[in-house]
C-alpha cells in the first residue's frame, strides 16, 4: 500500500507540474481565490529558492539523491509503521522534486498563498507531502518518546 502511496503523490506531483508548464507562462499568476493564487515560478534553489544562485543544480540534485539515500536505508531499517508512513511521504516529495530537477534543472513551483501583503512561497504537490512526512514524524517521535518514559 505505501508503494502504491507513494507512485500516486509523484505521480500528481509530476502531472500538475506538466499541466502549469504546459498552461501558463513562466512567472505568471492565475488568480483562483481572494488568497489563493496558481503561479508558474521556476525554483533553481533549494526551500523558498535558498542558494538559487549559489549552488549549481547538479550539486543541489546530488545532495537531494544523498538524503533520499538516507531516507530509504532509514525506511528499511525501521520497525515502525507509523515511522515508515512518515517516510513514505518524505521519499514521494523528495523524489517528486528530485525528477524535476534532474529533467529541468529547476522544481515548478505553482501554489502561491497570500492575504493583503503577505504571503508564502509558493510551493508544489511534492512540498505538501514533504510536509506531510515530516509531520508524521514528529508525531511519531513524540509517541515514541512519551511512551518510553
Amino acid at each position: 500500500m505505501k508503494l502504491i502511496i507513494l507512485i500516486f503523490i509523484i505521480s500528481i506531483d509530476q502531472l500538475t507540474k506538466y499541466i502549469i508548464n504546459q498552461n501558463l507562462p513562466v512567472n505568471a499568476k492565475y488568480k483562483l481565490l481572494n488568497f489563493l493564487d496558481i503561479v508558474n515560478i521556476h525554483n533553481k534553489g533549494i526551500s523558498f529558492g535558498l542558494f538559487s544562485n549559489l549552488l549549481p543544480s547538479l550539486l543541489i540534485s546530488f545532495i537531494v539523491f544523498l538524503v533520499i539515500l538516507l531516507i530509504i536505508y532509514w525506511y528499511w531499517r525501521s520497525k515502525n509503521n507509523f515511522e515508515k508512513w512518515s517516510l513514505t511521504f518524505l521519499l514521494a516529495g523528495g523524489i517528486g522534486n528530485l525528477i524535476d530537477r534532474m529533467v529541468n534543472q529547476y522544481v515548478v513551483d505553482f501554489i502561491y498563498i497570500n492575504y493583503e501583503q503577505y504571503y508564502w512561497p509558493a510551493f508544489n504537490v511534492a512540498d505538501i507531502s514533504i510536509t506531510i512526512g515530516i509531520i508524521l514524524l514528529i508525531i511519531c517521535a513524540y509517541i515514541n518518546y512519551k511512551y518510553r518514559l
